[in-house]
């Protein structure tokens, strides 16, 4: 089979899909499924895969999600690019030379924390542009996605990305962390197989340019 059938391009917040939008859906899906089963790098673990909105129905959309996250691999649509915040063009009033000039920029708003008060079951997915707060447990084969940080009122067994934008200061924090999958920014970490079960809350954060993993207290 050809592998020209799936690209990757690089964006500014993740892995765009590019794929010929007359390919036959069976063949795409066949591609990317075998590119998967290889064990090859071309979808790593915990990789963010975005694919444009109208290039595949809802159903294919679904299909897609659930064969990329088998394998442990993040998949939204939506725009590649974030779109650039609207610009007030109003010119400024004319003021004398001896005056510095002084344009004054709306702060941008910080993104609101998403507060999830239930439980996030296996086959879930919660994705937000900031934090989230989760009050209840994460469960296998759940995934967590964030723009900021993630905190988690219970037990974290499930997949966690914080920092989804590529911001290395995002952590995570568990009443007991024991994620499958750990990601903070480009940053991977996998819990080991004969891992412990934690005595107490822990966070997750970049030290070093490596996640750790530490005791607090809550």
């Amino acid at each position: 089979m050809s592998e020209e059938i799936v690209k990757l391009k690089g964006s500014k917040y993740g892995l765009q899909l590019v794929f010929d939008r007359d390919v036959d859906f069976e063949a795409l899906k066949n591609d990317i499924m075998a590119k998967l089963e290889s064990g090859s790098k071309f979808f790593r673990p915990g990789t963010a895969i975005i694919v444009e909105p109208g290039l595949l129905s809802n159903e294919n959309e679904q299909t897609l999600k659930k064969l990329f996250h088998q394998h442990g691999v993040l998949f939204r649509v939506e725009s590649p690019e974030k779109p650039k915040p609207e610009v007030n063009e109003e010119k400024p009033k004319p003021m004398s030379t001896s005056e510095p000039l002084i344009v004054a920029q709306p702060a941008p708003p910080a993104p609101k924390m998403m507060v999830v008060n239930r439980t996030v079951r296996g086959g879930q997915e919660i994705t937000a542009p900031g934090s989230i707060l989760i009050c209840g447990n994460v469960n296998p084969g759940a995934q967590i996605i964030a723009g900021g940080s993630i905190d988690i009122r219970g037990t974290c067994r499930g997949l966690v990305h914080a920092g989804a934008y590529g911001d290395i200061s995002a952590f995570i924090v568990a009443d007991k962390l024991m994620p499958t999958q750990i990601r903070i920014a480009d940053h991977i970490a996998q819990s080991p197989d004969d891992a412990e079960e934690p005595k107490g809350a822990e966070k997750a954060s970049i030290q070093g340019g490596q996640i750790i993993i530490e005791s607090i207290e809550r």
